[in-house]
């Protein structure tokens, strides 16, 4: 066959260092997970991470219990039963479910392998004399049940019921299982898992929606496309699976929850690692979960900002993390800030962060701290033996897995209910009640729910406003519309008015619009300001578009607030002014484009004024334009950054008459100027490495090595034309500099010498097969129905429309992107600084270059 890319992937695969795949977050836990470590994974039966090179707080001693057999698979979740026995659950179709016994002193005693058909569970629970697997079974993807019926200690294969079925089977859809409070089974599930049918219409979760007021982008590498509102979501089943109903929602891919001695539940959810650098980016976020909560994820550029009053915010943030596995510390035996703690498993940095909340009003604001890091620890999940100490495994992409055991084995003496913490504890469980009173009401209607909950609009707590507005949007809109319309407190308009635009009758647009208008005139703070904003935003997005008179008296109102005193009711104003087609929101907006301090608040400019066509200047397009070589040129950040910013200049220019086109011929073709390398010298061939050849000498890599000769080896794969490493490198593909938290030296070296032994889904390559046996290979971002848009070469962006009439077939390529024989012009000693640097972050102190070379 003729292939219409085979020179530029062949140049792309002889440049790229390590590949695209994004090992900075794991593909099975909401995160990539493949980076530099390629697309290739390692196999098992390596060398296991030593508890003693775990680092610990003191008073605490890490225990290595087993690792993993190759017959054993790696390891994704886990649970403990009614005996205190684990039960694991291996990744994908490999091996079975495992039970393990360990002794209450903590030494292995047994482990089985359990007969039921049950493979690739990623939720595991035992209750109800039962084992509850979120995995896949006889009928698919779904909940299943387990149920000893014979009394002989086994789960059989005739031992299974199946009780509900979800929909995809990657690691963005089914998840975890938990207990509740109520003994009832929650369940968790990712963001590329729709809903399942048979959801109870008194779901406390409803009239979900996109509710984004401009067009969005999809990413730019096309992750995520097509993935709808309501995102990650928990639903809540009795123990049969009988009734099912819609809790919560609005995650990304959180993997695990929890629930604490409240009886409060919390996960902790991932970012999008590719976002880094544009305005919507949103961290990973540990979240208190509430009863009808939405938690604003949307696809690509849709994630909302963490102040619209339609959504709730985060308890805390940790920064760049992984998540997995989680769990509140009460069945521990440690002292009582830990026992209190929130475990928080990061499988990208090798660490469990310790997570102490403390009650705020009606929810818990908090901070956090590394409990156990190691290199490498990728840990996936996390249990409390009935020896009240911490147990946990690590695995996932086929890497070695282990158990480990934590317990305390210090003397501190757990403080009395006279603590700061207990009073604290005390006075917001108050808060809490009438929040848990207001919930009662959410997705059900009930006489007296209007005149409960209408006091508490006002309320000064968000959480108790917010619960108070779903409570009343649960009801007909007809019992409290007028009231509504009429409601002069500030804060309780602002709520009613906007349950009324997410429920009410659409011909109410206009005395919504009056009522908007009434509160622009009143003394609001920033809080307020921002939440009347977002109902103006909801009015149009929910009502439609203004007709010509409402839409001028629309303007008049919201023309002379823009611009505003701070950035964030500047980015709302922007994209109501921008919808509205406000006469001089160009001009306006270019001035704060151009006073910008952060690159984050000049791309959202930049980004919204892609979809207005009308109202231009020629010069205005100029110093528009002109910013995107600019920001090409200068501004770094996550892998689908720099594409982000060429698809939203490609959608501006499509605006462009021809007329303009050709006067601004010179900005539109300008390019920016690459960040280029220092050239590489021509290496001689060395030899064809293979892994018996270097597995020998990998313990060399601790001590004795080359800083130089390792940060020349790097630099002679070109790794930086990629990746970043440190404070270097470019944003193709993603950063680098902690791979070993996440691998072992084995890991590191297996993916260099073998980069398409395993190729993470998420990266994989698709090869379009036309009708005159041309072949399209690259990453489809774009389908229509009647055309592929593909990527063909990731670095350049280089993209191209396939029709679909052209397209006899496709297939997944079994090619990394990452290129072959990659080390083969190094020397053995070059490949042994090389793995070193790498592990190091690149930091010339660490201790395999303290003595030289």
């Amino acid at each position: 066959m003729k292939s219409l890319t085979a020179k530029r992937s062949l140049i792309f695969r002889q440049r790229n260092c390590f590949g695209l795949c994004d090992v900075s977050k794991p593909l099975l836990f909401g995160f990539a997970l493949i980076f530099l470590l390629g697309s290739s994974l390692p196999t098992r039966g390596q060398a296991a991470t030593l508890a003693t090179n775990l680092t610990v707080l003191p008073g605490y001693k890490a225990e290595l219990i087993h690792q993993a057999q190759p017959d054993e698979g790696s390891w994704i979740c886990m649970t403990v039963d009614d005996k205190g026995r684990f039960i694991i659950s291996p990744e994908k179709n490999e091996a079975p479910l495992l039970r393990i016994t360990v002794s209450r002193d903590g030494h292995l005693q047994q482990i089985e392998k359990i007969a039921a058909p049950m493979r690739a569970a990623m939720g595991l629970l035992y209750a109800h004399n039962s084992l509850y697997v979120n995995g896949i079974g006889p009928n698919g993807v779904g909940l299943y049940r387990l149920i000893d019926e014979n009394k002989n200690d086994r789960f059989d294969t005739n031992e299974v019921q199946f009780l509900k079925s979800f929909e995809g089977d990657n690691e963005h859809s089914y998840h975890a299982v938990v207990l509740g409070p109520d003994k009832m089974i929650y369940v968790m599930n990712g963001n590329m898992s729709k809903v399942p049918a048979g959801i109870s219409p008194e779901s406390p979760y409803q009239n979900y929606a996109e509710d984004l007021l401009l067009p969005r982008q999809w990413d730019a590498n096309g992750h995520a496309k097509d993935v709808y509102a309501p995102g990650g979501h928990v639903m809540r089943t009795d123990p049969n699976g009988k009734k099912w109903e819609l809790l919560y929602a609005g995650f990304r891919n959180a993997y695990d929850f929890d629930f604490d001695s409240d009886g409060e539940m919390f996960t902790f959810d991932s970012d999008m690692e590719w976002d880094i650098g544009a305005p919507w980016y949103r961290p990973t976020r540990i979240l208190h979960c509430v009863i009808g909560g939405e938690y604003g994820w949307r696809s690509g550029s849709g994630k909302w900002p963490v102040y619209y009053p339609d959504s709730l915010p985060s308890a805390v943030d940790t920064a760049l993390s992984s998540p997995t596995g989680v769990k509140f510390g009460t069945g521990g035996k440690f002292p009582e800030k830990y026992r209190r703690a929130f475990y928080a498993s990061d499988w990208a940095y090798g660490r469990i962060l310790a997570v102490h909340l403390e009650p705020d009003g009606a929810t818990y604001r908090g901070n956090f701290e590394s409990f156990v890091s190691g290199k490498p620890l990728n840990v996936v999940d996390l249990e409390f033996g009935k020896d009240g100490a911490m147990y946990f495994v690590t695995g996932g992409w086929r890497t070695q897995s282990e158990l480990y055991r934590v317990s305390y084995t210090g003397s501190e003496k757990a403080t009395n209910s006279s603590s700061p913490f207990f009073s604290k504890a005390k006075a917001a469980a108050k808060q809490r009640s009438i929040r848990h009173k207001l919930e009662a009401f959410h997705g059900k209607q009930k006489p007296n729910a209007v005149k409960f909950a209408w006091p508490y609009l006002s309320s000064s707590d968000q959480w108790l406003r917010y619960a108070a507005r779903v409570a009343i949007e649960s009801q007909e809109a007809s019992q409290w519309q007028k009231r509504a319309l009429a409601e002069t407190n500030l804060d309780a308009s602002i709520q009613s008015l906007l349950a009324l635009v997410r429920s009410g009758d659409k011909a109410l647009q206009r005395d919504l619009v009056t009522r908007l208008i009434w509160l622009s005139r009143e003394s609001l703070n920033e809080r307020q300001r921002l939440e009347a904003l977002r109902v103006w935003q909801l009015c149009f997005i929910r009502m439609g578009k203004p007709d010509a008179e409402l839409r001028d008296t629309s303007l008049r109102a919201l023309s002379p607030l823009y611009p505003a005193k701070t950035e964030s009711e500047n980015r709302e104003l922007c994209q109501l002014l921008v919808y509205l087609e406000a006469p001089d929101v160009v001009s306006k907006t270019l001035k704060l484009l151009a006073g910008a301090p952060t690159q984050e608040e000049q791309m959202h400019y930049a980004f919204v004024l892609r979809t207005l066509k009308g109202g231009w200047t020629l010069e205005e397009r100029e110093v528009y334009f002109a910013w995107f070589n600019k920001a090409l040129a200068q501004y770094k950040g996550g892998n689908s950054f720099s594409k982000f910013l060429v698809n939203t200049r490609q959608e501006a220019s499509e605006l462009l008459s021809p007329s303009e086109r050709t006067q601004l011929a010179s900005v539109l073709e300008a390019k920016a100027a690459p960040v280029v390398s220092a050239p590489v010298a021509p290496r001689p061939f060395v030899k064809e490495w293979k892994m018996e050849d270097l597995m020998p000498a990998l313990g060399e890599v601790s001590r004795g090595r080359s800083f130089e000769s390792g940060k020349a080896a790097f630099a002679a794969t070109q790794c930086l034309e990629c990746h970043r490493f440190g404070n270097e490198g470019g944003d193709v593909g993603p950063d680098i500099t902690a791979a070993a938290s996440r691998f072992n030296r084995r890991d590191l070296l297996e993916s260099i010498l073998l980069p398409s032994k395993v190729v993470g889904d998420k990266f994989q390559n698709t090869i379009l097969i036309k009708h005159n046996d041309e072949e399209v290979t690259g990453w489809i971002v774009f389908e229509t129905s009647d055309k592929v848009t593909i990527i063909t070469d990731p670095i350049t962006t280089h993209r191209i429309n396939v029709k679909k009439s052209d397209i006899a077939s496709r297939r997944i390529s079994e090619l990394s992107p990452m290129p072959d024989a990659l080390v083969d012009t190094l020397t053995r000693e070059e490949i042994l600084d090389l793995l070193a640097y790498i592990e190091s972050g690149g930091k010339k102190d660490s201790p395999a270059f303290v003595a030289g070379k």
